[in-house]
């Protein structure tokens, strides 16, 4: 998959495309509807099957100072389009004149003049334009006018409940990893750099690869059974914990600290992707490093029996 930057200029091979536009912050079964329907379009039409996505979301736009909210990072959200067979994913930057840009020309510039789109797929939901005044069926209006079709993917319906980011970051945050599993159609995991720490854990038998939490939406805090990708393609199980670490001294922000089974080799500086699977227990704060370390050794046997099952 070609990554084409917002600055960039398209390539010809990258125009004529059919698009699957939103924020896609997940690529969630919902998202994936959409994806679908885009990839319809570009089999009928012979065209190559594209993605167009917001940088930075809007909401951070709009809301500079709110909590972190993201599910995926960058390059997983491009992993996750790529495996579902997109070709090119454009960038869309989203700045103060893009906030004031109407429905209309939003689809004439940057939907026809820029992408060069032949077909565009979006949500139901889908709200664009200045004051979020555009929405499906006015894109497909623009669209006639401007030369690309249009439809829109149904929500996705799951127990009476619409598969959205929202429900997804709801899940996260209340450690509830099976029902966010099931919205993405994949455990949910945490990419980042291994960074230092203060080797505690290796001082009672328990090296730990260091990830901070970075934009993402912070998880309940406590200890996960999870598997630990570490670019090999052999994600191994382990025992995690997302805390403040109170027992030896509480960090001024939340870090997720990776415990993998059976491995002992330096992550320091290589990207790895920590999936959480399942909510352990929450974080607490014991009497003594002792008690903590007998603690830590009965999560890691229910982190491996949690695994196996």
């Amino acid at each position: 998959m070609l990554v084409h930057a917002a600055s960039a200029e398209l390539p010809p091979s990258a125009k004529g495309a059919a698009i699957a536009l939103g924020n896609f912050d997940g690529v969630h079964s919902g998202h994936q509807a959409v994806i679908a329907a885009a990839r319809l379009a570009a089999q009928a039409r012979g065209a190559p099957l594209a993605a167009a996505v917001f940088t930075p979301h809007p909401r951070r736009f709009f809301q500079a100072d709110a909590p972190a909210f993201a599910v995926q990072s960058p390059s997983q959200r491009a992993s996750a389009l790529a495996a579902l067979g997109v070709m090119h994913l454009f960038e869309i930057g989203f700045d103060a004149a893009m906030a004031q840009m109407s429905d209309a020309d939003f689809a004439a510039q940057i939907l026809a003049a820029r992408l060069g789109a032949a077909h565009v797929s979006v949500g139901a939901d889908f709200r664009f334009g200045r004051g979020r005044g555009g929405d499906a069926a006015s894109l497909a209006r623009l669209g006639a006018a401007a030369g690309f079709s249009v439809d829109a993917a149904a929500p996705v319906i799951e127990r009476g409940e619409k598969i959205s980011s929202s429900a997804i970051r709801a899940a996260i945050s209340e450690g509830d990893m099976p029902a966010a599993a099931r919205m993405l159609t994949r455990p949910w995991g945490i990419e980042g750099e291994v960074v230092r720490g203060f080797a505690r854990g290796r001082g009672i038998g328990a090296p730990t690869a260091n990830v901070r939490l970075g934009d993402y939406v912070r998880p309940r805090l406590g200890i996960y059974a999870v598997r630990v990708d570490i670019g090999d393609g052999a994600p191994r199980p382990g025992v995690a914990s997302v805390g403040v670490n109170p027992t030896v001294g509480a960090l001024p922000e939340p870090l997720l600290e990776a415990h993998l089974f059976d491995f002992d080799a330096d992550l320091y500086g290589r990207v790895i992707e920590v999936r959480l699977i399942a909510f352990l227990r929450p974080e607490e704060k014991f009497d003594s490093v002792e008690a903590m370390s007998r603690q830590i050794e009965q999560d890691c046997a229910r982190a491996r029996a949690v695994l196996a099952s």
